[in-house]
């Protein structure tokens, strides 16, 4: 029968003391102890003198291995490294005093017992099942954190690996305590996941844990699976820094997240952890609410910031007052992302500053849609007429006395693969204010005159129709128009005569320098210029003395008051203002063409008070240029 050796202390160094030491509680009949690290003898056996000491001379092959033994041992214990051999059941075969010692033991106790239990390998599947991996013999190493419970009662985290032993069947455990390596990631972290001014969480830590708390909405059970954002920057900051220093901009900024945290911790409290309060960089914070009850918890929330904000700072001598704005979004948080949370919650604090600022504005879906429509509009209007995606649409210009078709105003349209046919008050306020309306202008120009010098050829007259193109003020201050101008009216081979170019109330009031010039060299050109929407603007009649106007384009809502259908109310205020203003016109050399006209009986009363052309349902809707051929057609002869 093959002889095995016990466990024994650690101070033991030689074969013989071994075999005189106790038996380990627990510790199977059959387990080897005598080979615990690599180096030992690999066959499971323990070499026995033999009955003939004269068969065994000192320097016997034997000898040496036991010495060797006895010095690998000598070794395992001596080990700073707290290591323990196992076998393949997961029993501790012999442990070194380092692990003793790290775990408030002797060694000699810790022989039999299971390592998974000392050292928490089966709180974790994952672990547990890699574990059982590396006993079989299937995977060469495990390595993982635990933490650890000494018996005094302080814990330690450690970093437990383990491996196979070569040559043997057993697994080498081994435990470094990391606790001090430990706290310092956790203080590095602390700094870099907190803002150094105010302490509060910084940008990073608080993507962190909305992220984390949307992916726990998915699988948690007991929460409502709401979440909600209240989302500030404070106004006038700016001028605190400015006026009176960075400093002083700190104390205010330490000060507001004192008042922020105070609101969290009232509205989030008796719940778990609370309201999360981050300051996501320069003047902006944001409260994070976890499990949000709907959105008056947030309304309240953000009422009881906004009152805290607005209260005086008194920071050491100075009185300082500011206000904040706050965008509030709550929903449901399956489906939701942070990357589509923030930027719910930066539209929404956008708005609350575009309203007034100083106040607290919640998330409306119709509301951003139509933003998000804007701007698809906004990013696609450039290659949209690269792309030929904009047509033009004619509506005539009809004679009040004759009925003849004088001239026809060009109204673009643009039919968008997404939204289908736009008409203009969906996008040109946007191209005015990105700067395509003067790539959009020049092709609407250019087109109409085109087409105008089309009809012309087509159906030769004396009295030929004229076209007339909106231009916006900026296509006068951000391009050449009067280059632009001449250029396609001689591109085309169109009389300046026969184009018209309209401009609003607005856009030509108190026009002095480059635009006035412009005016003034188009007229002198031959092109007349009509003000559009004219009696909505100032109202100043001043400058028709000095601006080269031939045209007075009424606004609809002037004409809209000429109503003489049955059961209708004219208003006699808006007749008077029509007439004298017609009069005014004629005074002064201009003709006068009248907007939105839907009735014969506006059209008769326009007639009787000198109006000379009219525009609106009553005549035409805006049509293609195929219809206005035929219109020009049918006009009498002579005309």
């Amino acid at each position: 029968m093959t002889q095995r050796h016990p466990a024994v202390p650690a101070a033991t160094t030689t074969t013989d003391r071994a075999e005189s030491a106790p038996h380990p509680a627990g510790l199977q009949a059959d387990h080897r102890v005598d080979h615990p690290t690599a180096g030992l003898q690999t066959d499971h056996q323990v070499d026995h003198p033999s009955d003939h000491p004269a068969d065994h001379p000192a320097d016997h092959p034997a000898d040496r291995r036991a010495d060797r033994r006895a010095d690998y041992r000598a070794v395992f214990d001596a080990a700073h490294l707290a290591m323990a051999v196992i076998d393949r059941s997961g029993h501790v075969v012999w442990a070194n005093q380092a692990l003793a010692g790290l775990l408030g033991a002797e060694p000699y106790a810790l022989a039999g017992q299971s390592a998974a239990d000392l050292v928490d390998l089966a709180s974790e599947a994952r672990t547990w099942q890699a574990y059982q991996e590396v006993l079989r013999g299937r995977q060469a190493r495990l390595r993982c954190t635990r933490r650890l419970k000494h018996p005094d009662g302080h814990s330690l985290w450690t970093e437990v690996t383990l491996g196979p032993v070569p040559g043997t069947g057993d697994v080498l455990l081994s435990v470094a305590d990391i606790s001090d390596r430990r706290d310092l990631q956790a203080r590095l972290r602390h700094l870099q996941m907190h803002d150094p001014v105010t302490r509060l969480p910084n940008r990073a830590l608080f993507f962190e844990r909305l992220s984390a708390a949307l992916e726990a909405s998915s699988y948690e059970q007991g929460g409502t699976g709401r979440i909600g954002l209240c989302y500030l920057d404070l106004d006038g900051f700016k001028a605190v820094n400015d006026t009176l220093g960075h400093r002083v901009g700190d104390r205010l900024l330490t000060a507001v997240a004192a008042r922020l945290t105070r609101c969290a911790d009232q509205s989030g409290y008796g719940r778990a952890g609370g309201h999360l309060v981050a300051r996501l960089g320069g003047d902006e914070f944001a409260l994070l609410v976890e499990d949000s009850t709907g959105t008056e918890e947030l309304a309240d929330l953000a009422r009881s910031v906004l009152a805290a904000v607005q209260e005086p700072f008194d920071l050491a001598g100075q009185r300082l007052s500011v206000s904040a704005s706050i965008g509030v979004v709550e929903r449901d948080a399956a489906g939701t992302s942070a990357t589509g949370l923030m930027q719910a919650a930066d539209t929404t604090l956008y708005w609350a500053k575009a309203d007034g600022k100083a106040r607290w504005t919640l998330f409306d879906p119709e509301r951003n849609a139509h933003r998000m429509t804007r701007q698809a509009l906004s990013s696609s209007l450039r290659p949209a007429v690269e792309r030929g995606e904009f047509a033009l649409e004619y509506q005539p210009l009809v004679d009040l006395e004759s009925g003849v078709v004088r001239g026809v105003e060009a109204l673009v349209r643009w039919n968008h693969p997404q939204f289908g046919t736009l008409t203009p008050n969906r996008f040109i306020g946007i191209a005015e204010e990105d700067g395509s309306i003067v790539q959009l202008g020049r092709w609407v120009l250019r087109t109409a005159c085109r087409q105008a010098r089309r009809w012309q050829i087509e159906q030769p007259s004396d009295s030929p129709v004229f076209v007339s193109v909106n231009v916006a003020v900026r296509q006068v201050w951000d391009s050449d128009l009067v280059g632009d101008v001449a250029g396609i009216l001689a591109e085309t081979g169109l009389a300046p005569q026969l184009l018209q170019l309209e401009l609003t109330e607005s856009a030509v009031m108190g026009s002095a320098g480059r635009p006035l010039q412009a005016l003034q060299a188009l007229s002198d050109m031959g092109v007349r210029i009509a003000i559009d929407d004219f009696g909505t603007g100032y109202s100043n009649l001043a400058y028709l003395s000095r601006l080269p106007v031939s045209v007075l384009k009424l606004d609809g809502s002037f004409v809209r008051g000429f109503r003489y259908e049955e059961g209708s109310h004219p208003n006699p205020a808006d007749e008077t203002i029509v007439e004298a203003l017609v009069q005014l016109a004629h005074r002064l050399g201009l003709t006068v063409t009248a907007e939105c006209v839907e009735t014969a009986g506006q059209a008769a009363r326009l007639r009787r008070v000198g109006c000379d052309t009219g525009q609106g349902w009553l005549y035409s809707r805006a049509v293609a240029p195929e219809l206005i051929a035929e219109m020009i057609a049918a006009r009498p002869t002579g005309f």
